[in-house]
């Protein structure tokens, strides 16, 4: 076979942690990795408005490492500008992607709905970025993968999926063709998930894209887990309070229930109503019991279920009915940064009273009502009104499911064949240098901390492309954080 020219290009997750895209380009061939929606910062949201770098009814293939908002939720829109191709993933991450996807096209229709209702749009008739006829249309273009098995992707271009341990079925995904090889690490689990398969060293490549949400910090690992969850737990019960805690709907919930049920195994906290409020939440729960092969040796569903006044409300009067209870409890509700959601009517209720306690498990963004109370707000605003905030603010940091920077030096070193480059993406700014060059100088590789739009060639010997004509975004403050 001629030696075609085989480009990279940073679509995504380049100079931030969302948005997550890579087009790689092989002869007449274009293969996306990942579709993710950009969020946080206003100047990288407006990225999911402008048109996309290129027509996306010319990619042939999608390739998804996992089913997270920021690696799946621009699919719609790539849909509704004329993708059609079939998207590539494992079997767990289409059925979690099938709840993502329908409750952001969901999301995206109520907030169009409510802009011109309230005509604080700029736009005379805004229009969402993508709706639930988009969500149909994309759900069947979906197409499963199994771990560690070749997919032929034809033209020599051969894929192969490896568990990164991320959440459930997600994936670093290696690229095989004739000219090069390409590993995308997606994101990379710590050590040791908590109810889900440990990752799997997936093959070396000659170039790695490769994540740094945590790359210049190492998470806590202390000998009594969640000891500040529990305190907290048990002195908003001592005083009658209700504890709630905002959690993203994937994976989160899950590992937020196997903590509570290990506490009270181990007669940390009382025995107390813990009410899982959210249909996403329990769709994604319903996903994770469907797939108990999924879950790493000696844990089973009962290791996240197996509380004796459990409760999951699934309908809307179900959650409202809990605002008339007075009885101490415990509520697990999305979305992980308050910013919407159920989560909203329990805390414009608990916030004012200080015998109740929020507990963050996640990262906030700034601008996100999580930050504001992390931050110690004295009020929040709600659904249009200010909420006083009386109760307790507790911070859990040891729920990320995102490998620190040791578990990220452990996964590149672990690499074999030896990778003649990095590109370090999906971190902030000063991360993402930073761990490029701890990379650069303890493993010797060459490393780069690619610019969003920035085009390389993966073919010695090849001209140099040229980058797309595409806005960067300026730096995220160096006092954020990464999320979880």
């Amino acid at each position: 076979m001629t030696q075609r020219t085989v480009t990279l290009t940073f679509l995504g997750a380049s100079g931030t942690v969302t948005g997550s895209k890579y087009l790689l380009t092989v002869g007449d061939r274009r293969i996306l990795v990942d579709a993710g929606m950009f969020q946080g910062e206003k100047s990288w949201r407006e990225k999911n408005w402008e048109p996309f770098p290129v027509d996306p009814s010319t990619i042939t293939d999608l390739l998804l490492t996992h089913a997270h908002t920021d690696h799946i939720g621009y699919l719609p829109a790539l849909v509704r500008r004329g993708f059609r191709g079939p998207i590539w993933t494992a079997e767990g991450s289409i059925r979690l992607g099938e709840i993502v996807l329908r409750d952001a096209g969901k999301l995206q229709e109520q907030a169009t709905e409510e802009a011109k209702r309230g005509g604080y749009s700029k736009h005379a008739n805004p229009e969402p970025l993508f709706d639930m006829s988009d969500v149909e249309q994309t759900l069947p273009l979906f197409r499963a993968v199994e771990f560690d098995e070749d997919l032929d992707l034809g033209d020599g271009i051969v894929a192969r999926y490896v568990r990164s341990g991320h959440i459930l079925a997600s994936a670093s995904i290696h690229v095989r063709t004739p000219e090069t090889s390409v590993l995308f690490s997606g994101d990379v689990g710590r050590h040791d998930h908590p109810i889900l398969k440990p990752r799997d060293t997936p093959p070396g490549a000659n170039v790695v894209v490769m994540e740094s949400t945590y790359g210049d910090r190492e998470h806590p690992e202390p000998d009594v887990p969640h000891q500040d969850f529990a305190e907290a737990i048990n002195r908003t019960i001592k005083r009658g309070g209700t504890v709630v805690v905002p959690a993203f709907a994937i994976d989160r919930t899950e590992t937020i229930l196997q903590a509570l049920v290990a506490m009270h195994r181990e007669g940390r906290i009382p025995d107390v109503p813990v009410v899982v409020d959210g249909p996403m939440a329990l769709a994604a729960m319903d996903v994770y019991r469907s797939m108990p092969d999924e879950l790493k040796d000696g844990v089973t569903v009962e290791d996240f279920t197996d509380l004796p006044q459990l409760t999951e409300t699934r309908t809307g009067p179900e959650s409202k009915a809990l605002n008339r209870r007075t009885d101490p409890m415990i509520i697990i509700s999305s979305s992980g940064m308050a910013e919407g959601g159920r989560v909203l009517h329990h805390l414009s209720r608990t916030l004012p009273n200080g015998r109740n306690t929020v507990v963050l498990t996640g990262f906030q963004a700034e601008g996100t009502r999580g930050r504001a109370l992390e931050e110690g707000a004295r009020d929040v605003k709600i659904n249009g009104r200010y909420t006083r905030v009386r109760a307790e603010i507790v911070r859990d940091r040891e729920f990320s499911v995102h490998g620190d920077a040791s578990d990220l030096m452990d996964w590149v070193t672990s690499l074999d064949p030896k990778p003649q480059t990095v590109y370090v993406v999906h971190g902030e700014a000063q991360v993402a240098t930073h761990f490029a060059d701890r990379i650069e100088d303890e493993l010797d590789i060459q490393t780069v901390t690619p610019r969003y739009g920035e085009v390389v060639s993966l073919v010695p010997g090849a001209e140099d492309p040229e980058d797309l004509d595409v806005e960067q975004p300026a730096p995220a403050d160096p006092g954020s954080e990464p999320k979880d």
